[in-house]
């Protein structure tokens, strides 16, 4: 069942023009749905190419983030970078996104945020039409595949959800804050490349 605001279509269907994908980016970057557009510097919309093979998704910008209007751009973002490289994937077949477009106060994760943003997120998906899904943390997981159990049992362990088979990882955060999340990190990175290497037909 999908999550409220989803809609039930798998990854790789419809289709999107670079004009299409410019006029949602403009929708999102002036959108005022929330209380989080009166504390932003710049909307994060998303980093990478119009069609990636592989698209991360995160939960919500932070301080830098939030000063260049692009994901992952500080120090969980420089994690998340040697991560990709390290399964093979090159810079351009990836795609960034997060669940909320805005800086939440103190960068804690908004429920309500994240409810209003949604509607966009979906379009992102469809637009992007990526081969492949990876959710960077729990919330991110619990959005794309909301069935899934808790993050620190479902990390390393593709998971079935309304967009099709999602790879749950650890924010890129945790290894860097929890040394017992070092190895972990490490471990499911190993795993991500072998899920990657796989058949699309054989990722769920």
């Amino acid at each position: 069942m999908a999550a409220p605001g989803a809609r039930e279509v798998r990854i790789g269907e419809g289709g999107a023009s670079g004009a299409d994908w410019e006029l949602l980016s403009e929708e999102i970057a002036a959108c005022t749905r929330c209380p989080l557009h009166r504390g932003r510097t710049h909307v994060v919309v998303y980093r990478g190419g119009l069609h990636p093979t592989v698209l991360f998704v995160g939960e919500a910008p932070g301080k830098d983030e939030d000063r260049l209007g692009l994901p992952f751009v500080g120090r969980a973002g420089r994690v998340l970078d040697r991560a990709i490289a390290s399964v093979g994937l090159e810079a351009e077949t990836v795609g960034i996104v997060n669940l909320i477009k805005c800086r939440p106060p103190s960068n804690v994760f908004d429920a309500a945020a994240a409810r209003t943003c949604r509607p966009f997120l979906d379009r992102q998906l469809v637009l992007l039409r990526p081969q492949r899904l990876v959710s960077l943390g729990r919330h991110a997981l619990h959005t794309l595949a909301p069935s899934a159990p808790p993050i620190t049992q479902a990390a390393g362990f593709a998971q079935d959800g309304p967009f099709g088979a999602v790879f749950p990882l650890l924010h890129p955060a945790a290894p860097m804050h929890a040394p017992k999340y070092a190895a972990r990190w490490a471990h499911d990175l190993t795993a991500l490349r072998a899920w990657l290497a796989l058949p699309s037909t054989q990722t769920s």
